[in-house]
C-alpha cells in the first residue's frame, strides 16, 4: 500500500556536515518521523499525490518510465527539487532533453553494475532473460540495464571539466552528411581546439559540465527542438541528420566548447 513517509529531523551527518541517508527504515526509527499509509492508490497524478507534492521540499523516487514525461513535467511545474531514477533514452524525449538544454535537469551521480538491483514482490514472474537473485534477508531483486539518476540538485561532477588532448584534424574527424557538425563517438575524442559544432552521443551528459560546454540541440531524424524549415525538410526527405556516408548514428547531442 502506497505510503506518505514524512522526515522532519535527522541529526546523523557525515564528516563534511550533510546529511548521509541510506536507509529508510533507520529514519522511521526516530519518533518524529511519519509513515502514513495513502488512501488512494498513490497515482502521482491524483490530487491526494498532488496534495502531499506541494508540502514536499524534495521529492526521490523512481517514476513509472512509460509516464516519465508527465511526471517530471510536474515536477517542475510545482518547481520542486527532485532526484528520481529514469531510463537512459529519455534523455531523447523531446520535453526532457528541451530542459536538460535549458540546464534546469540533468544526471545525477552515475549508477554502476553494483547499484542497479531493484527490489520486486516475492511472487514476481522473471523473463527468461532477466537477471535477478535473492539477497540475505530473503528479498527478491532484479537488475535493470540502462537506468540514471534525473535531478535538478547540484552534484560534484557538473563542476569537473573533461580533459581534452586530442587536435582536430579533417582526415580524423568526420562530418555528418546532411548537418554541419562533426561527429564524436566518444567523449575522450572530443578536439580541444574546435570551436564549431560536435555532436556527442548521450553519455556525455554523465560528464557535462555547463561551464566548459554549451548544448546547442539534440539531433537524431531532424533536431528535436525549434529548427522548423530544417525539421520540416527532413520529416519530408526521410532524413536521418546523423547519417555519414548514408550510416544514421544514434542521438547526439550538440555541443560546442565554451572555453576557446
Amino acid at each position: 500500500q502506497p505510503f506518505k513517509i514524512e522526515i522532519n529531523e535527522v541529526k546523523d551527518t557525515n564528516e563534511s556536515g550533510s546529511i548521509d541517508i541510506t536507509d529508510v527504515e533507520y529514519l522511521l526509527k526516530h519518533d518524529k518521523n511519519v509513515a502514513t499509509p495513502l488512501t488512494g492508490n498513490g497515482d502521482f497524478r491524483s490530487m491526494e499525490s498532488i496534495e502531499l507534492l506541494k508540502e514536499a521540499d524534495v521529492v526521490c523516487t523512481n517514476p513509472p518510465f512509460s509516464l516519465f514525461r508527465e511526471y517530471v513535467a510536474q515536477l517542475v511545474e510545482y518547481n520542486k527539487k527532485f532526484l528520481i531514477i529514469g531510463n537512459q533514452n529519455a534523455i531523447t524525449y523531446k520535453e526532457i532533453f528541451r530542459l536538460i538544454k535549458e540546464d534546469k535537469v540533468w544526471l545525477g551521480q552515475s549508477m554502476n553494475g553494483s547499484n542497479r538491483w531493484f527490489r520486486v514482490p516475492n511472487d514476481y514472474v522473471f523473463s527468461e532473460n532477466a537477471k535477478h537473485k535473492i539477497d540475505d534477508y530473503g528479498n527478491h531483486l532484479i537488475f535493470v540495464n540502462g537506468v540514471v539518476w534525473f535531478t535538478n540538485m547540484d552534484v560534484p561532477k557538473r563542476h569537473d571539466t573533461i580533459t581534452l588532448y586530442k587536435r582536430f584534424s579533417r582526415e580524423t574527424y568526420q562530418k555528418y552528411d546532411n548537418y554541419d557538425a562533426i561527429n564524436i563517438d566518444r567523449c575522450t575524442e572530443i578536439p580541444l581546439d574546435y570551436k564549431k559544432v560536435m555532436g556527442v552521443p548521450i553519455s556525455f551528459l554523465h560528464k557535462y559540465n555547463p561551464t566548459q560546454f554549451q548544448i546547442i540541440d539534440g539531433l537524431n531524424r531532424y533536431t528535436i527542438l525549434d529548427v522548423e524549415k530544417l525539421n520540416n525538410w527532413a520529416r519530408e526527405n526521410h532524413i536521418h541528420l546523423t547519417e555519414i556516408k548514408g550510416k544514421s548514428k544514434y542521438f547526439r547531442i550538440l555541443i560546442k566548447n565554451k572555453t576557446i
